[in-house]
């Protein structure tokens, strides 16, 4: 109770006669300021299976796109990388521009995010599934996939950033979000290995047998040869598809589960402002928010080292290692040690601070691939490593999307009056990791066409295989010093976290006790 508020209820109460109060007329009691909403387990649970679509997705076309496209689709290496450089460009402009959309939005009785979730998810489902379906047609094949690529990108930004915005109104407690995040983050990691184990295995089983290089001996079977490879090119096709159409389904699935499980929310403070601030007055007042341009600036190339390793894995466990047939288990060992992980990072960050996670849990991906990069094919050494390599993933998954709405709480101390610009800062991270992952894939795509990559090849030649260690080991381990050296620009540690928490927290109490003020004013007046 608001200090002062009992004496003027009573006087005010006491200026009215008995026989005007009516039984159902009696001014109501000073509320209590409302107490701190918890969410329950069941409530983070369907947050958190909201986040699997975007990276089962995500981590099929991430691992299996590049591959599909050059070996099953038949693709040229120079319109694959125009394909991947287009479609990851085109992805990551679409971020602020939905962002834009969501922050133009009015509330529903749905809320302002979840309508966008609802009606995109059915468009994406279709476009995902023809992604990874091969025309009967030659001539327009790569414009095919380019379109369908770019449309599923722009349709699953629709879901992923209002989702992604979510984080900041499913509650206004600083550890419910961050409590909601480990759970969100340990579900999209096991929605990665989802995608791994649905796509890999199921490709793998129907993985299409090579192409030896044509000689003298060989060019009496090479109609019976061309036969058969066509037969099973063929099986492997429908293969992409099956697996296709079951990652459609858990996406319908996991968007329903969200939809019903969870109740979207305002702050108190921003529910007494009369409307939003413009979204390019709102982008002007992020850019120049200090803290967010320096964490993004340190997990762009964070990120960018990771993305590499998952862009070309696939092409480095085949052609490089050797392990033609076994890639898939060895994306599947990674990502279930990630998933395992993410618990320990959660309870670690908690403990040690979010700074010193970033620390010590990214820069464990630098010996790995040190290793990877020195060693000789070795399949249990592989795995080892592999297996390693996952508590490295799972903090790169954890850390950004935990760290993220604490700069937004900083933002909102320094601006109390610019609501409505989260899709702003979650959009706009994910359009620069987005845009660089474009440029980065495109241009090592090029790269292998340039060093003479084989379609369908069983083997490559040397430069293929020097490009494609130096694509997923020296290049991420230079990508991931650098980020680490910018992230110790980034002012908001766990002494800071702190001081803004209680702040926030302050301002919170303020807003509910003016709200109490008015709501009694109201009814007061009514009686009158």
């Amino acid at each position: 109770m608001a200090k002062g508020e009992g004496s003027e209820s009573g006087s005010a109460a006491g200026l009215l006669s008995p026989s005007i109060l009516q039984a159902g007329e009696r001014p109501a009691q000073v509320k209590e300021p409302k107490k701190k909403q918890q969410l329950s387990i069941c409530n983070k649970l369907c947050y958190a299976v909201g986040g699997a679509p975007y990276q089962v997705t995500g981590c099929a076309l991430g691992f299996f796109l590049q591959i599909y496209l050059l070996d099953v689709a038949l693709v040229d290496p120079f319109s694959a990388s125009i394909i991947l450089f287009v479609g990851r460009a085109w992805d990551a402009f679409t971020d602020p521009l939905v962002g834009f959309c969501i922050s133009k939005s009015s509330w529903t009785r749905l809320g302002r995010l979840m309508p966008w979730i609802i009606f995109s998810t059915p468009l994406a489902v279709v476009a995902y599934f023809l992604i990874w379906f091969v025309p009967d047609f030659s001539w327009g094949q790569a414009l095919w996939y380019l379109i369908f690529y770019c449309l599923f990108e722009t349709l699953v930004t629709c879901f992923h950033v209002p989702y992604s915005a979510l984080t900041m109104f499913i509650s206004t407690e600083q550890s419910e979000r961050d409590s909601a995040t480990a759970y969100r983050m340990t579900v999209e990691v096991l929605g990665t290995v989802l995608g791994t184990a649905i796509q890999g295995q199921i490709v793998g089983q129907a993985n299409s047998p090579c192409v030896q290089e044509p000689s003298d001996s060989t060019m009496a079977s090479e109609s019976g040869n061309h036969t058969h490879s066509i037969s099973s090119l063929r099986q492997t096709q429908n293969a992409y598809l099956l697996a296709a159409g079951v990652i459609s389904s858990i996406y319908v699935i996991c968007a329903v589960i969200l939809t019903l499980g969870v109740r979207e929310q305002r702050e108190p403070y921003e529910s007494q402002q009369a409307e939003s601030v413009p979204f390019f007055r709102g982008l002007r007042l992020v850019m120049s928010h200090g803290p967010y341009i320096k964490l993004i600036a340190a997990f762009l190339f964070t990120s960018l080292a990771f993305m590499l390793v998952e862009g070309n894995f696939a092409l480095f466990c085949t052609y490089t290692l050797g392990f033609r047939n076994e890639f898939q288990n060895l994306l599947l060992a990674i990502m279930l040690s990630a998933t395992f992980t993410i618990p320990i990072w959660q309870w670690f960050l908690t403990r040690f601070g979010k700074k010193t996670a970033v620390y010590i849990g990214i820069s464990s991906a630098v010996p790995f691939l040190m290793l990877v990069a020195l060693m000789e094919s070795n399949l249990i050494v592989t795995y080892m490593v592999a297996i390693a390599a996952g508590i490295s993933v799972a903090a790169a998954f954890l850390l950004p999307w935990s760290m993220l709405p604490d700069v937004i709480d900083d933002f909102h101390l320094k601006q109390p009056h610019s609501h409505g610009t989260e899709p702003i800062f979650f959009s706009f991270y994910v359009f620069f990791t987005k845009f660089a992952s474009g440029v980065s894939l495109g241009i090592s795509t090029l790269s292998l066409d340039f060093a003479g990559y084989r379609s369908r090849g069983c083997s490559q030649p040397t430069r293929v295989k020097f490009t494609l260690k130096m694509l997923v080991t020296m290049t991420p381990i230079v990508l991931i010093l650098l980020g680490l050296l910018l992230f110790k620009l980034y002012p908001i540690d766990e002494v800071k976290r702190r001081q803004n928490k209680k702040a926030l927290q302050a301002l919170r109490d303020e807003a509910s006790s003016s709200g109490c003020s008015d709501t009694d004013s109201t009814e007061l007046a009514s009686i009158l």
